[in-house]
């Protein structure tokens, strides 16, 4: 038992034993006040969303109903516990696990793969059916199992900043090129050509290799373009 203790939280046993969806005893009163919320900080018993505050900078978990059993959802759960080797189940498009065991007294033809504490019909990648059974397979004495998240410990506040650090190396190579990009740009733009007054004049130097000064502008003789042309003359028989 030592050991099952050492491998899960100690909120876990009591978040699997609360009651839930009871009315709230201090708000029995106001609409919508069954308990199904659970504080992981505090460990005490389900409360309603009333008393939220609380609870406030707490971690919360809202507990959901599914075929009159409790269920989290596993984008909550996991981020406190590792979840694996127990089935998800996909509902109102939400993926969840349920909390505890959920016996099935007649397994149906074909299954192959059922729960090792209540026998329930499982796809053949899983073990467990809840965290409950998965609990109870630790008690069991398997060393392979655990709920803990390796690599994790004491950084359960930080689920949605290690996800922005994770993006982060990304963000800085796409803003380096784009600076890179800028730069390239107003370097090309300053070393091929400035305005001054009215005229705009190549720069000094020849370095950028671009030359935007205009081209020598064709010279007309305006004594030619203003006279007109005389009576033809047919030549002579």
């Amino acid at each position: 038992m030592m050991r099952v203790e050492e491998e899960s939280p100690s909120w876990l046993i009591p978040l699997l034993r609360a009651n839930y969806f009871v009315p709230c005893s201090i708000h029995a009163d106001s609409n919508k006040s069954e308990c199904n919320m659970f504080c992981l900080d505090c460990s005490s018993s389900s409360f309603c969303s009333y008393c939220l505050s609380n609870h406030k900078n707490h971690r919360v978990l809202q507990i959901r109903r599914s075929s009159y059993h409790n269920v989290v959802r596993v984008n909550e759960i996991q981020k406190y516990i590792d979840i694996s080797c127990v089935q998800t189940y996909i509902i109102n498009s939400a993926r969840i696990v349920f909390l505890n065991e959920r016996p099935q007294p007649r397994i149906g033809k074909g299954v192959t793969n059922t729960c090792e504490i209540c026998c329930r019909s499982l796809l053949d990648s899983f073990r467990f059916c809840s965290l409950g059974c998965k609990l109870g397979g630790m008690k069991r004495g398997n060393q392979s199992l655990s709920f803990s998240l390796k690599g994790k410990h004491g950084r359960e506040y930080q689920g949605e900043a290690e996800s922005d650090e994770a993006t982060t190396p990304t963000k800085i190579r796409k803003t380096c090129a784009f600076n890179r990009l800028m730069n390239g740009l107003s370097i090309s733009t300053v070393k091929s050509d400035y305005f001054s007054g009215d005229q705009w004049s190549s720069s000094s130097g020849d370095e950028s290799g671009f030359n935007l000064s205009p081209g020598t502008p064709t010279i007309y003789n305006h004594r030619n373009s203003s006279r007109r042309k005389g009576v033809p003359h047919r030549a002579p028989f």
